[in-house]
């Protein structure tokens, strides 16, 4: 579950040596964070990600963002079926036509939902387990694919009309927004976390 790096740091063994995957480690996953624009894009990410690794992902992540204009719903809401040709030929994403198609529902729901006055983030974060639950028991820790909160995400997602939000996926969304601290007993940024 946790390693010793070269660093003297314990930490989770997940990132392994990529030093981009043990700077994510370090300074992102578990964070708590809110915003409309940082949901979105951490939505399309994590519906980018099925079926692949999340260091493919990460070692993509400015081009993503470079080709979903850094993730402003409003201006991807926007995209055509020219911008999806394009997207499907920009080498520095992951060029799946049902994911860039969802990517572009999903920008369009979420600005129906601010243009109806609802946040993203506060739909997301009323299903946070309570404070006292957010650090993951360290008896009998592993890492789960997915719990009821992240089944109730990707219900409430999949009925506002929401793709790539399945429950193991809402999982995964759960622990890199710190929705749940789900570092490894002795990493230390479990205890910075928690």
């Amino acid at each position: 579950m946790i390693r010793k790096y070269d660093d003297g740091l314990s930490r989770c063994k997940w990132p392994g040596n990529d030093e981009l995957y043990i700077h994510y480690h370090d300074t992102e996953w578990g964070v708590p964070l809110t915003g409309d624009q940082e949901m979105f894009e951490r939505i399309c990410l994590e519906g980018f990600q099925a079926g692949l690794s999340w260091i493919t992902i990460l070692k993509r992540r400015e081009g993503f963002r470079k080709a979903f204009k850094n993730f402003d719903f409003k201006k991807v809401a926007k995209f055509s079926e020219s911008d999806i040709e394009r997207l499907m030929n920009d080498p520095g994403i992951i060029r799946n036509r049902a994911k860039i198609v969802s990517a572009i529902k999903n920008a369009n729901l979420v600005l129906e939902m601010s243009k109806a006055g609802e946040s993203l983030s506060e739909v997301l974060w009323q299903f946070a387990p309570p404070a006292k639950r957010r650090t993951t028991s360290a008896k009998n820790f592993e890492w789960l694919a997915t719990s009821p909160e992240s089944e109730a995400i990707s219900k409430e997602l999949r009925s506002r009309g929401f793709g790539f939000v399945g429950p193991t996926t809402m999982y995964a969304l759960m622990q890199s927004i710190g929705m749940i601290n789900d570092h490894a007993p002795g990493c230390f940024r479990r205890k910075e976390l928690a």
